[in-house]
């Protein structure tokens, strides 16, 4: 894809409500392409909607974890109305900060459903479509918590991991087709994540209380997490490495698009300790092999 297509591009966002679902569909819409956006409850953001619509766009009503609406809107825009969606981006999204021990079942599916069955199922449902006519993209919203756990945040980190664990997986299977995948692993950016993530249900052990768990939940949910990551120069990114224009510019290839200073390192990070580990078990590594006569 790139930025000279035409016709105009129609992409499917979720999460429209509030930080970069609404940044990305405002741009989308700027650059001339068309927009169906998708929210929980429309009826909570009243105006973000007659703004997004007043600009050419469309809103849907879309709860990610319900097992039929996402398959359904797809079903609807694609065969009752004939509208070609040439770019999903799963984007919605929230978090739940816990220890593991006393994070509740309800909270891990909570997380799985929004953050990677959600995505899966609308991932399945655009799919066909996009095979057939031989072109369309899928874009994943992720996080460095999937790539480097961060106390407090494992449930969270395994719903990303999941989705990045099968993106990689979908981008081998589609490529023939000429279908692009993108994962795109977000640092902390100045969205609405922190408003969008809570501490669990469960009281914390005591013994927790001054260890990395609790720093970092104090850090993010009370009030003094300012955040590094400029949310509108990474919609930009995410939008020309779509359309293949600006830095996406011949990067049409890339399955992976890390952003945030602070993306940078938690990488640097999980390369050195894959580099530490083969450093030390690498040997051990090679010689658990069958001996073959």
């Amino acid at each position: 894809m790139s930025s000279s297509t035409n016709p105009p591009l129609t992409f499917l966002i979720t999460g429209c409500s509030s930080g970069l679902g609404l940044s990305l569909s405002r741009l989308v819409l700027s650059r001339g392409h068309r927009l169906i956006a998708t929210s929980r409850n429309p009826s909570r953001t009243p105006d973000l909607v007659s703004e997004i619509q007043s600009l050419g766009g469309r809103w849907f009503p879309l709860d990610v974890n319900s097992l039929t609406a996402g398959p359904e809107l797809v079903s609807q825009l694609e065969r009752d109305e004939g509208t070609q969606i040439d770019v999903l981006i799963n984007n919605a999204g929230f978090s739940i900060h816990a220890p593991v021990e006393t994070l509740t079942e309800r909270e891990l599916r909570d997380m799985m459903e929004t953050l990677y069955f959600g995505p899966a199922r609308l991932m399945r449902a655009v799919l066909p479509h996009m095979r057939e006519r031989r072109r369309g993209m899928v874009v994943n919203i992720s996080s460095g918590a999937g790539i480097e756990g961060r106390a407090s945040m494992g449930g969270y980190a395994a719903s990303k991991a999941a989705l990045d664990g099968m993106t990689k997986v979908l981008a081998q299977e589609v490529a023939p087709f000429g279908v692009r995948v993108l994962t795109v692993q977000l640092g902390a950016f100045n969205t609405n994540m922190t408003n969008a993530s809570r501490a669990g249900e469960v009281p914390m052990p005591e013994d927790y209380k001054g260890t990395a768990v609790d720093q970092v939940m104090q850090h993010l949910l009370e009030g003094g997490f300012d955040p590094d990551g400029d949310a509108e120069k990474a919609v930009k990114a995410i939008y020309e490495v779509v359309v293949g224009d600006g830095v996406g510019r011949g990067r049409e290839e890339e399955t992976m698009l890390p952003l945030g200073r602070d993306m940078f390192e938690r990488l640097k990070k999980v390369t050195d300790g894959y580099t530490r580990v083969m450093e030390v078990f690498g040997e051990v590594c090679n010689n658990v092999h069958r001996d073959r006569r």
